[in-house]
């Protein structure tokens, strides 16, 4: 995978019929339906058919089940993600015809023409935060448009289409595109290396924040002071010439979290324009901390405080962040996305304070083999703090194996902390497995950005024998 470098962004009007290459995917898929909403003729065609594609179609979409050079007959902007090989053949075939061919970050940046664009990036909690922002902005009576990674449980949806001024974006690092967006408010949620298989060094990485924060639309920077790599990046953000407004629970942040009670969601807020209190109906000093980001956005933007805070508290999740799957013989099992070890950190943290006195059951699919590489000494600390582990093999995604690296250095971590760990190399293997170690009251979570996502439902049918 290669850095995406900031390109020319052009008119929505010029781009014709647009075919879009995976369309299924999370990130795909809401740019998809932005342009159906917008009027734009929209195809598309991915691996597998899936519940988002019949939503695709059911918009309006043309959409096929495989890639075939055929589905750009009649097309003339082809529409790609980072994640999609230079050999695939409709990107082979689009490239012959001379179609224009653009990457999603800068389809995604089509749609928002002269906008107020505030785009929420971090290593960690940008979806819940992005979510968070846009409640906060409907709750205080704007209308923004949108395009989340992952769908909001309370509108049912990843991407909304308005007439507004105000639009709000998920900005993803992993590939470089947030610096693609005419950003007006960036938000960052922290810094922590992370995607080195294409930034190669955590410097190279940390300089891309640098140059998001200090786009030449940028005026205002929201940014978490409690994290250090973020807190790293003030004096140089705002040697570009931008206004840095910072929140936390540090005593110097701007916007200020005291009486934390992570238990219950709640905690006071002094912001600059004097104390409030924050409620949430979601658990974890992580999701305190998320949604004062987004109270960050609300006071740039100058809006009624409380009716944003109102919006606030209405978050009932995002998909795949900590969500419910179900619940039988009083064991609850939960799918997480977290793939990134302060990730796994929060989110165990965040179930013990859930938990009914039962154990917390991991199963984590390690994400990238790069990723394990470099990260499998610290993946084995976060999970020790669970009950019992199991550990799947690497879902690969986009890259190729590297020799020896496998789950099983993930599941050797964990054991040298004492914790009860499993490698379960076949995923097929794992619902069985865990329903071996659940009992009542406990809390099985299913970990990773892989397709450990599937296993929810099978681990409760496997629960019912």
């Amino acid at each position: 995978m290669a850095l995406i470098a900031p390109v020319p962004t052009p008119q929505l009007s010029t781009l014709g019929a647009v075919h879009f290459i995976a369309i299924g995917g999370a990130g795909m898929s809401g740019v998809a339906r932005s342009f159906l909403s917008a009027g734009v003729p929209v195809s598309g065609s991915d691996q597998v058919d899936s519940d988002i594609l019949t939503e695709l179609r059911l918009a309006g979409a043309t959409i096929w089940v495989g890639h075939d050079p055929s589905h750009l007959d009649g097309v003339d902007t082809v529409v790609v993600s980072t994640a999609i090989g230079q050999h695939n053949c409709e990107l082979v075939e689009a490239r012959r015809r001379g179609l224009t061919i653009l990457h999603r970050s800068v389809a995604l940046a089509c749609l928002m023409g002269d906008s107020t664009v505030i785009s929420v990036a971090g290593t960690h909690g940008k979806t819940t935060t992005t979510a968070l922002c846009i409640l906060g902005l409907t709750g205080a009576g704007e209308d923004p448009s949108y395009v989340v990674g992952g769908t909001l449980l309370n509108t049912g949806t990843g991407s909304y289409q308005s007439t507004s001024e105000l639009f709000v974006v998920e900005a993803d690092e992993s590939d470089g595109s947030f610096r693609q967006y005419p950003t007006t408010i960036a938000v960052i949620t922290g810094v922590e290396a992370d995607h080195l298989d294409n930034w190669e060094t955590e410097s190279n990485y940390i300089q891309g924040f640098v140059d998001f924060a200090s786009g030449p639309t940028v005026t205002h920077v929201v940014l978490c002071y409690d994290d250090p790599g973020a807190r790293g990046l003030i004096e140089t953000i705002q040697a570009a010439g931008k206004t840095v407004l910072t929140y936390g629970t540090h005593p110097l942040a701007d916007l200020q979290l005291t009486d934390v009670d992570p238990r219950n969601g709640r905690a006071t807020l002094t912001t600059p324009t004097g104390q409030t209190h924050l409620k949430l109906r979601v658990h974890g000093l992580h999701n305190l901390l998320n949604a004062t980001a987004s109270c960050g956005v609300g006071h740039i933007l100058g809006l009624d405080q409380e009716k944003f805070l109102s919006g606030v508290g209405s978050f009932l999740g995002t998909h795949r962040r900590f969500q419910t799957i179900g619940e039988i013989r009083g064991i609850t099992v939960i799918d997480d996305y977290a793939h990134h070890p302060t990730e796994v950190e929060a989110t165990i943290a965040a179930a013990k304070l859930q938990a009914r006195g039962g154990k917390i059951i991991v199963c984590f699919q390690p994400h990238l083999y790069s990723r394990t590489l470099k990260f499998s000494q610290e993946f084995g600390r976060a999970l020790a703090d669970a009950g019992e582990v199991v550990v799947l093999d690497v879902y690969p995604a986009r890259e190729e194996p590297i020799d020896g690296v496998t789950g099983d250095m993930v599941a050797q971590e964990v054991k040298r902390y004492g914790t009860s760990v499993h490698y379960v190399e076949n995923m097929d293997d794992a619902p069985d497995v865990i329903a071996r170690l659940a009992g009542p009251s406990d809390l099985v979570i299913t970990m990773g950005a892989g397709s450990v996502t599937q296993l929810g439902p099978r681990i409760l049918c496997a629960l019912e024998v």
